[in-house]
């Protein structure tokens, strides 16, 4: 069935309303998570301070993005004079939480107008899958691939939050469809052979490099997965090894000479001496000094200081991957991380019909290969590079995210695996509609319409709530906390549901244990009562009502790994209680009698 053009186009863009609609509908109840209390912030002291000294773990674009709509709020209080920004180093989370819930500014206003460009980054990205697509594979892969990524459960959940995965994904996914174009696409004579990629799509590849580098420090994994294409490129069509390295010359220079500019705005009013300062206090526990001592020298220096912050940046991401985060997974409680974490989470997290079809394609993939791949496997994989390289990238980039992220002991969210997302739903797409040939077609298509059908009522069914969505294999949301926590379920997104429940059913007081970026007593107000997971139960009096964060509770009942040396443990004394209700399946809420 041949679909016209018109009729494609607006589904595509039926398919963006829905997604721009589901998310913004979505998260207008859902309170600050965890990152947002520290980006949302920190991009409106950059834009109106130009001063950079808050949350440089993380590059500024999606925070001024984020922050932008906030200049159109009349008379927000900045905070200027407390030590979280005077003082302190790096005091985003004290400086976060004071300008948004004890300045007498509009925290819930500020934060619904500073996720709409991030919602708007989404449907950026959607654009382009299915652009992307459709000039690979045409129509009805366009679609279909368009369709798995409006109805991901972890791009809507995470795509309407002042956060940088969806942006990275975004930024990554871009340039790679740049720069592959600037590879593909050489001018003839008489245009000059520096540009044989052709002018624009180098310009653009450069500007969508720089970009992405502006979004997240794991995205500086385009630079090796670039060079990697480029030898490929250079090895498959022999084209001169110079062209070639030009092009990836070019599109360096370009992005970075983007990613100084942009820099050089946020320092202008960031002390010389204190970014020296911060600089060689942030890097005190580097395992690598000699890159501390080039930084702090660099950050003194006027052409250099934009680059410093830039690399400090970088260094502080790397850093932390390493060092790992304190986390609950499997009933068991680490701070360096599991190998197989992202592999389960991944299983549990993801829509059934994505992995079944992910199984479908590789094995038709198997099938077309017909021979056996140890027959002329050098010549064959040349020939199917040399036909199909955009393809041969995507694969690419998928194995080298794959594997940092299995090396990585940053264990917290099946979102840090975004940015392969994109090119696993183009691939997937292409490789089904190829599928759907003769023989057993009528059957072909209605296990296919079963599966579009399984993926959109499973996803639409748990509004608003995406952000624990879990699949059938886990049991659905209500059992995801057994498996994973914090922000595969838990990142703060439901303290003003409490508010409501608690406002309801007239709860007079309330102990609350919170993770996340909103502020328990702003809302609760005088029913608020303070806890914490290893205070002692005795102090908690009969007829209590206490709350707690599904991170918190399951860290606080998981088991220790060998060699971890924290506390542990202390919330074993709640297994003889069944909480009376879960608000929005990331809140437990208990009646202690």
């Amino acid at each position: 069935m041949k679909l016209d053009n018109r009729l494609i186009n607006i589904i595509a863009v039926t398919l963006l309303i829905f997604l721009f609609s589901i998310s913004l509908f979505s998260m207008k109840d859902d309170s600050a998570t965890m990152d947002e209390v520290a980006h949302l912030p920190a991009g409106y002291s950059y834009l109106t301070k130009k001063d950079m000294r808050l949350n440089p773990e993380h590059p500024p674009l999606l925070k001024d993005l984020a922050a932008l709509p906030l200049l159109f709020i009349k008379n927000i209080n900045f905070p200027s004079e407390i030590d979280a920004w005077k003082e302190d180093i790096n005091g985003q989370w004290g400086f976060g939480y004071y300008f948004l819930y004890h300045s007498g500014n509009p925290a819930d206003q500020m934060l619904f107008l500073g996720r709409l460009p991030m919602i708007l980054i989404l449907i950026l990205l959607g654009f382009y899958v299915f652009k992307w697509s459709r000039e690979l594979f045409g129509n009805k892969a366009a679609l279909f691939s368009l369709f798995l990524f409006s109805f991901s459960p972890t791009f809507i959940s995470h795509g309407r939050l002042v956060t940088t995965d969806v942006g990275a994904a975004a930024g990554i996914f871009i340039a790679t469809y740049y720069f592959v174009k600037a590879l593909q696409n050489p001018n003839k004579p008489p245009q000059p052979k520096i540009w044989c990629g052709g002018k624009k799509n180098i310009i653009l590849a450069g500007i969508s490099f720089g970009l992405a580098e502006l979004c997240k420090f794991s995205v500086i994994l385009l630079i090796p997965f670039f060079v990697i294409l480029s030898l490929i490129w250079w090895l498959i069509k022999s084209e001169k090894f110079f062209q070639t390295l030009k092009i990836l010359a070019f599109v360096f220079i370009i992005g970075f000479i983007l990613i100084g500019i942009v820099y050089q705005y946020h320092i202008w009013n960031y002390p010389t001496n204190r970014q020296a300062r911060d600089t060689e206090f942030l890097l005190g526990s580097t395992p690598f000094p000699i890159i501390r001592e080039i930084l702090v020298w660099a950050s003194t220096k006027p052409i250099l200081r934009a680059y410093a912050h830039y690399g400090l940046g970088l260094s502080l991401a790397v850093q932390r991957a390493s060092a790992g985060h304190t986390t609950y997974f499997l009933g068991e409680v680490s701070a360096a991380g599991w190998k197989n974490y992202f592999p389960i989470v991944y299983l549990i997290k993801e829509p059934l019909t994505l992995h079944i079809l992910t199984i479908i394609a590789l094995l038709y993939t198997a099938w077309l290969i017909k021979k056996p791949f140890w027959q002329n496997t050098f010549q064959r994989t040349k020939i199917w590079i040399k036909n199909h390289f955009p393809e041969f990238a995507m694969l690419t980039f998928i194995g080298i995210y794959w594997t940092t992220s299995l090396i990585s002991n940053l264990n917290i969210g099946v979102r840090h695996l975004l940015p392969a997302f994109p090119f696993t739903f183009v691939l997937v797409s292409a490789m089904t509609i190829n599928w759907l040939k003769a023989p057993f077609l009528k059957l072909k298509y209605l296990i296919l319409g079963v599966l579009i059908l399984w993926q959109a009522t499973s996803v639409i069914s748990i509004y608003p709530h995406f952000l624990a969505y879990f699949n059938e294999i886990a049991g659905g949301p209500n059992n995801g906390y057994i498996y994973t926590v914090n922000s595969n379920l838990d990142w703060g997104q439901d303290l003003k549901r409490l508010k409501k429940w608690v406002d309801d059913y007239k709860i007079e007081k309330i102990y609350v244990d919170y993770f996340g970026g909103g502020d328990a007593k702003y809302y609760l107000k005088e029913k608020y009562l303070p806890w914490w997971g290893k205070r002692d139960p005795k102090d908690l009096p009969k007829g209590s009502y206490l709350a707690i964060s599904a991170t918190f509770l399951q860290g606080g009942r998981g088991e220790p790994v060998l060699g971890f040396d924290q506390p542990y443990g202390y919330y074993h004394w709640l297994d003889r209680y069944e909480p009376i209700t879960k608000i929005g399946y990331s809140i437990f809420v208990y009646y202690i009698n």
